[in-house]
């Protein structure tokens, strides 16, 4: 199993990315591509069904693609998985879906990972209904401090959508969260993650170095790593 490196910059979410010298990637796999690439260094993987290519369908064969492949060993999470409001099947699907992903979380001791998009109440409501022992991160995150609060509460982490976390409005937010429940992403735009550290370091008075052993704790913590 790949894991990052102490003084690794973590991108958390990522599609159809490459790893570089001191970066490490976390690549998300969609049920509807069926490809499954070969393990290679500084890359896990995670696999799921994003509710945008999801219909009633294709919903049997996703769930038993889902279901064989979050076993093999460098797939390290379920997802992305969840919620749009703005794309996607019935509410009604997305949510059975979303409840069958969970619950295949639970039975290997995965992590999942969340698309949620306007769909929070319905997050909030399957969280709370089925009470999952394994952690959550809400990736793409440009919330409000409410909203993120509320995720905090339930034992969320959160992972900042890059085009906000580099405005210079989302220092706020970025303050007042604790720094033991965040991570970074490039979601495989053309942007570079050792800038984004650089900006939310600054943000949080921090030095670089000092952010980089926070999310690899982080990190640590959330797929149940030990200490490098």
């Amino acid at each position: 199993m790949q894991q990052p490196q102490p003084g690794d910059y973590i991108d958390i979410h990522v599609h159809g990315g490459k790893p570089d010298q001191g970066i490490f990637i976390l690549e998300s796999l969609m049920a509807h591509e069926e490809k499954l690439p070969a393990v290679k260094p500084g890359v896990a993987y995670t696999f799921g069904i994003h509710p945008w290519f999801l219909n009633k369908d294709n919903h049997d064969k996703h769930i038993l693609s889902v279901e064989k492949i979050v076993r093999l060993p460098f797939i390290i999470a379920v997802g992305e998985a969840g919620f749009d409001r703005l794309r996607g099947p019935s509410a009604e699907l997305q949510r059975m879906t979303f409840e069958e992903q969970v619950m295949i979380s639970e039975e290997i001791k995965k992590p999942v990972i969340i698309h949620c998009v306007r769909g929070w109440d319905e997050l909030l409501s399957v969280q709370k209904r089925l009470k999952p022992k394994m952690p959550w991160l809400v990736h793409g995150f440009r919330g409000n401090p409410e909203l993120a609060g509320q995720l905090l509460l339930k034992g969320m982490y959160l992972s900042f959508w890059f085009e906000f976390v580099l405005r210079p409005e989302s220092a706020g937010l970025l303050r007042a969260l604790p720094t033991d429940r965040i991570f970074l992403e490039t979601d495989g735009a053309d942007v570079d993650i050792r800038n984004i550290y650089k900006k939310v370091a600054n943000d949080l008075n921090m030095a670089d170095d000092e952010l980089k052993t926070a999310i690899l704790k982080n990190y640590n913590t959330f797929f149940n790593h030990k200490a490098l």
